[in-house]
C-alpha cells in the first residue's frame, strides 16, 4: 500500500496522456479557438456587468476595472499559452498540474475548475432564459412562475428555458466537435456585429458630462465599495469571472491540429478581442446615460438604446445576444465534459465517464453534465449561482502561474519543447500569481465560503475514492504486486 505522501505526490508521465488522447478527433483550428474564446468570454456579461459594476462600485472607471481584470487574466493567459503548447491534453489544468505538481494537486485543480462548469453551464442557462423571458414579455407573451424561476424561488418549480436550452446544446455537441464549432463561428460573429452596432448607434448619444468625474469619490455602500481606487478594485473582482472563459480554449487542447502553434493563438488571440469589446462597451454604455441611471438594471444595453431613442436597434442587439448566448452555453458545455471526461480517464471518477462512444467522443461525460447543469439551474437562482464560478477558477489560475517553474525545468526533456513560451520569465508567472491572488481576496465572503465547501466535498472524494481507484494508484499496486510475487 502506498503511503498517504506517495499518493499526493506521484505524478502522471505526459507520454501516457498523450496515448489516452489519441482517440480524439484533432480538427479544431486556430479560427474555431478564437470563436470558442470569444464565445465564451464576451456571453451574458457584455450586456449586463458593465452597467451593473458602473451603478454599484465604479461609475465611469468601470472601463477601468475591466482593463485591470483583463490585466490579471492576460498574466495566466500567457501561462495558460505555455501549457497548451507543451502539453495538448484534455482536462487543461487539471491534466498540467498533474503531470507537473502530482494527482492530489491536479485533483485540486481540477476540482476548482469542475465548479467552474457546472455552475457556469447553469448560470448562462439561467442568464438566456431571463434575457429570453425579457424580449418576448412586450409581445404579451409569458411563462407561469412555475416555469420560469428556480425551484422554491418565487413560486417556481423549474427554470424550462434554461433546461431546455442546456439539453439543446448537448445534443449538438454530442454530434462531435466540428458541427458545434461552425455553428460556434457562425454565431460568434453574428455576436460581434451586435455589439460593434452598439457602440456605432450609442456613440452618437455620448455626453462627455457623463464621464465627470471619471473616478468617483470613494464611499462605503450596502453593496460595498463604490468610487475611488476601492471601487475599481471592488469592480474588478465582480467582473473578472467575465474572462474566465480562455480555460474553455485549453480543455480542449486534444483535439486541435498543431497545438503547438494553435493553442497560444487560440488563447491570447480570443482573449485580446473580448478586452477590447468590454472596454469599449463600458466607455460607451456610461457615456450615454449617468451610471446612477443603470442601478439594479439587468439589461443596461438594451435599455440605453431605448432610451436614446433607438428602439428598433435595441430589439436587434438584445435578439442577437440571446442568440448569441448560446456561445458561451457551447463553450462551456464542451471544456465541461472534457474535464469530466479526463477525471473518469484517470479513474479520479467513475471510469465509465472515461469513455468513448463508437466514433470517439466523449458522450458520457457530456451526459453527466448536461444533467448536472439542469438541475442545478433548476435549484439554484440566478445571482446565487454567480457566487462560486470566480473563486474555482481563480485558485486554478494561481495552480498554473506557479506551475510554469515546474514545466520550465522538464521541457526538453520528458515534455517537448513548447512552440510557445511565456515571455519576462521568471517574473511574468509571479505577477499572474500574486494578481489572481488579489482578485481572488477581493471576492465577496460568500463566495470564500462557498469555495470552501466545495473543496471539502472535493477532498472528501479524493481520499474516499479517487486515490484508491486512480490509474498512478492501481498502477502502483500492481507494480508492488508483481515484485513481490518475484
Amino acid at each position: 500500500m502506498a503511503s498517504l505522501k506517495e499518493k499526493i505526490f506521484r505524478k502522471e508521465d505526459p507520454s501516457v496522456y498523450e496515448t489516452k488522447d489519441s482517440h480524439l478527433v484533432r480538427s479544431l483550428r486556430v479560427r474555431d479557438f478564437i470563436a470558442l474564446g470569444v464565445g465564451t468570454i464576451v456571453s451574458t456579461a457584455i450586456f449586463t456587468l458593465p452597467g451593473v459594476v458602473a451603478a454599484q462600485h465604479a461609475g465611469p472607471a468601470v472601463a477601468l476595472s475591466f482593463l485591470v481584470a483583463a490585466i490579471v487574466a492576460g498574466l495566466v493567459a500567457f501561462a495558460y499559452a505555455e501549457m497548451a503548447s507543451a502539453m495538448p491534453f484534455a482536462g487543461s489544468a487539471y491534466s498540467w498540474i498533474n503531470v507537473i505538481f502530482g494527482e492530489f494537486f491536479g485533483w485540486i485543480a481540477g476540482w476548482a475548475l469542475l465548479a467552474e462548469y457546472f455552475i457556469a453551464v447553469a448560470f448562462v442557462g439561467s442568464g438566456l432564459s431571463a434575457n429570453f423571458r425579457g424580449l418576448i414579455a412586450p409581445l404579451g407573451i409569458n411563462f407561469p412562475k412555475a416555469l420560469s424561476n428556480a425551484f422554491g424561488t418565487d413560486g417556481g418549480v423549474i427554470d424550462i428555458v434554461a433546461a431546455v436550452a442546456i439539453i439543446l446544446v448537448a445534443l449538438l455537441l454530442s454530434r462531435g466537435v466540428s458541427s458545434a464549432a461552425r455553428i460556434e463561428n457562425a454565431l460568434v460573429v453574428l455576436k460581434v456585429c451586435a455589439i460593434i452596432l452598439f457602440l456605432i448607434v450609442g456613440a452618437t448619444a455620448i455626453r462627455a458630462s457623463n464621464y465627470v468625474p471619471f473616478i468617483p469619490a470613494y464611499r462605503e455602500t450596502s453593496a460595498g465599495a463604490f468610487g475611488g481606487w476601492q471601487g475599481i478594485y471592488a469592480g474588478v473582482s465582480e467582473i473578472f469571472l467575465a474572462y474566465i472563459g480562455f480555460d474553455s480554449i485549453a480543455a480542449n487542447s486534444a483535439e486541435a491540429k498543431n497545438p503547438s502553434k494553435t493553442m497560444p493563438r487560440g488563447i491570447l488571440g480570443s482573449l485580446g478581442i473580448a478586452v477590447v469589446l468590454f472596454v469599449a462597451v463600458s466607455l460607451v454604455l456610461v457615456g450615454m446615460f449617468h451610471y446612477s441611471d443603470y442601478a439594479g438594471n439587468a439589461e443596461p444595453v438594451g435599455w440605453a438604446l431605448r432610451h436614446s431613442g433607438h428602439p428598433v436597434v435595441a430589439a436587434v442587439v438584445q435578439s442577437i445576444s440571446v442568440l448569441g448566448m448560446f456561445t458561451a452555453l457551447i463553450g462551456m458545455t464542451l471544456a465541461g465534459s472534457r474535464l469530466l471526461y479526463s477525471f473518469g480517464r484517470d479513474g479520479m471518477l467513475p471510469k465509465w465517464l472515461g469513455k468513448l462512444d463508437g466514433k470517439q467522443r466523449p458522450n458520457h461525460a457530456l451526459l453527466v453534465l448536461t444533467i448536472i447543469g439542469v438541475v442545478i439551474g433548476s435549484l439554484f437562482p440566478f445571482a446565487f449561482l454567480a457566487q462560486l464560478i470566480s473563486a474555482g477558477t481563480l485558485i486554478a489560475f494561481m495552480f498554473v502561474s506557479l506551475g510554469v517553474y515546474q514545466l520550465r525545468q522538464r521541457e526538453g526533456k520528458d515534455i517537448p519543447e513548447p512552440g510557445f513560451k511565456m515571455p519576462f520569465y521568471p517574473v511574468m508567472p509571479a505577477l499572474g500569481f500574486i494578481g489572481s491572488l488579489v482578485v481572488f481576496w477581493g471576492l465577496g465572503n460568500d463566495a470564500k465560503i462557498y469555495a470552501g465547501i466545495w473543496f471539502l466535498v472535493g477532498l472528501v472524494i479524493y481520499f474516499a475514492y479517487g486515490a484508491n481507484h486512480s490509474y498512478l494508484s492501481t498502477q502502483k499496486e500492481g507494480a508492488d504486486n508483481g515484485s513481490t510475487q518475484k
